[in-house]
């Protein structure tokens, strides 16, 4: 489990496509005590590690993965938001985040307002349903409130800070992110199907 809150912006440093596709990211995350099996989010996606060294780590990714999330597009230099997984007595400061992915969204325009930069999205019309206002989001591993919603599309608040410790600063309009919904919506939108 993870909150969205960013740790570190890792980078690809090598990619070997041979069966489940490997990657090696270079980071600044302690790796000392995190063991092999360990969890850290990539990009908002639970990988695990199976290889590590005092500032990489290696992941393998199966080819399910590779075509519902982003990790499909990642090349050498590719910059990556990491989140290593919670630890009991951890401070939640954003929101309960699984780190399985539920797919794309598409960045629609970016707005700088004030000091801040309100960012419009599009998802696939089966999740409009899970994103409500003020609700969190998950983007790119980045735990977001939902200001507005209309129909599958909805915006965020980005404020400076955020756009300057995450790879959200560097989207341009047509990118695709991972985002996953809220658990909460997903169970309170199951239970309604299985009552109803």
């Amino acid at each position: 489990m993870f909150t969205g809150i960013i740790q570190d912006i890792g980078t690809v440093q090598s990619i070997d496509k041979q069966g489940d596709w490997r990657f090696v990211i270079k980071t600044a995350l302690p790796l000392a005590d995190k063991p092999l099996g360990a969890s850290i989010a990539c990009a908002g996606c639970c990988l695990t590690v199976v290889e590590k060294g005092a500032d990489w780590f290696a992941v393998d990714v199966s080819g399910e993965s590779l075509s519902k999330t982003t990790l499909g597009t990642w090349e050498q230099g590719t910059r990556l938001n990491l989140e290593p997984a919670l630890r009991a007595g951890d401070e939640l400061g954003g929101h309960i985040v699984s780190g399985h992915v539920d797919g794309l969204a598409t960045l629609q325009s970016i707005k700088p307002e004030n000091d801040s930069h309100i960012l419009r999205f599009s998802v696939p019309q089966e999740f409009a349903a899970y994103i409500a206002p003020k609700g969190s989001i998950t983007l790119n591993g980045v735990s977001l409130t939902v200001n507005d919603v209309e129909n599958n599309e909805f915006t965020v608040n980005i404020i400076p800070h955020t756009w300057e410790v995450t790879t959200l600063g560097h989207l341009k309009a047509g990118d695709a992110l991972n985002f996953e919904v809220d658990m909460l919506a997903r169970y309170i939108l199951r239970q309604r199907e299985v009552l109803s």
